[in-house]
């Protein structure tokens, strides 16, 4: 039998003999690179798609009467294409403000223009307000009384908006739209959830199934508990590395195609900061989900002894998603939850180039003493067969 004084005198690197297998374990699970694969394709797909119905041009149909409504309508298609609103308005002529309503009622026109005495237009519609119709039709009908105005009191139009242009300077023409930030934030989130849940279950379950069949005593004996936990959770970082860099080159590539490399850098920026800040986080998520399934006997025990993780986790993603303002700039300095609320600030633009780096290192500093408790906890608690742990049952055993 192997004394301990024998286990003490293995290579100390022997930890990458355990995430070497722990890698080759993923890249043979048909399962896992199905996922990933259906992943990446959803990202390119999901980017598309936005990408194709925000470009596709919106067909408003109105119903007019008037001798003039079709010119305030052309005029309307001009104003809504100079400030490239993908929107185009259809005349649908009828005889009178009666023949109007009808089609609106009818569902024929989605909105009716008609004309008020003494001047004026008056738009219908059915049960709800169409904002591009007010908004071009009415821009429309003024810019056309305007000019009608002018000829009239013997002037132009250019004479009576003398000193009233106004101009737009932007202090940060590289941020992102809101929208986009937004959908940034969801993203980051939600591939926080997905990554930490997937690998950190496969973590757990992978301990508590050693232990379960008594491989875990063979391995003691030929490995030190401290080398065997550092393998795997090396192991299960470098494929979430590697599936988070994939996922992200995806996004990018999508927003790349969709039209939007503008703002790519940006993004790229953030989603790399968002990888930084995932791997050095999750060496402390591994090391739970390892103490998790060391304090377990059998698979049954996992749903106990993981909840406080996974509940952890719902906090972070809801926390990614629906923060904002002050309340996001404290999460992005607490660490795990920092893990998606810096990137996403980096995103949207709000956070100064230090604040990263201070963010990091909080999370460091925080990941170093979760990973020393945590791996005292696996040593004492692994060999413990018998019944399932507490953590402060673990902490209470000697090594």
């Amino acid at each position: 039998m192997t004394t301990s004084t024998e286990r003490r005198s293995a290579p100390r690197d022997v930890w990458r003999l355990v995430a070497t297998r722990e890698i080759t374990v993923k890249l043979r699970d048909r399962g896992f690179l199905l996922s990933t694969v259906f992943t990446i394709v959803a990202i390119i797909a999901s980017l598309a798609i936005s990408g194709f119905v925000s470009a596709r041009t919106e067909t408003v149909d109105i119903a007019i009467t008037g001798d003039s409504a079709d010119q305030v309508v052309a005029t309307a298609n001009r104003l809504a294409e100079a400030a490239d609103k993908n929107v185009t308005f259809n005349t649908h002529p009828a005889r009178d403000e009666a023949a109007v309503r009808q089609q609106v009622n009818a569902e024929s026109a989605d909105v009716g223009l008609v004309p008020t005495q003494p001047g004026g237009w008056r738009l219908v519609g059915k049960s709800e307000r169409d904002d591009d119709a007010a908004t071009y039709l009415t821009a429309a009908a003024q810019a056309i009384a305007f000019e009608q105005n002018a000829r009239a009191a013997g002037t132009s139009t250019e004479e009576l908006g003398r000193g009233g242009s106004v101009a737009y300077d932007l202090l940060d023409p590289a941020a992102i739209d809101p929208g986009l930030a937004k959908v940034v934030a969801f993203v980051f989130a939600f591939l926080f959830y997905l990554g930490s849940l997937l690998f950190g279950m496969s973590i757990a379950q992978s301990v508590v199934e050693e232990k379960q069949n008594r491989i875990v005593e063979i391995l003691a004996s030929a490995i030190p508990l401290r080398q065997l936990l550092i393998g795997k959770v090396v192991g299960n970082t470098v494929m979430a590395f590697v599936q988070l860099v994939l996922f992200a080159g995806a996004g990018l590539i999508g927003l790349a195609a969709t039209g939007r490399g503008d703002q790519v850098a940006q993004i790229g920026g953030a989603a790399g900061w968002f990888v930084v800040f995932f791997v050095v986080g999750f060496l402390a998520q591994a090391s739970l989900w390892a103490v998790a399934g060391s304090l377990a006997t059998r698979n049954e025990d996992l749903q106990s002894t993981a909840t406080p993780l996974s509940m952890l986790i719902m906090i972070v993603l809801f926390a990614g998603i629906f923060l904002s303002g002050t309340a996001r700039v404290v999460a992005s300095y607490i660490p795990v939850v920092s893990i998606v609320a810096m990137p996403s600030r980096m995103a949207e633009g709000t956070a100064a180039w230090w604040e990263p780096i201070l963010s990091l290192i909080v999370m460091a500093v925080a990941t170093y003493g979760i990973v020393i408790v945590a791996e005292k906890i696996y040593r004492r608690s692994l060999m413990q067969t018998q019944a399932r742990l507490s953590m402060r049952q673990a902490l209470a055993l000697r090594d």
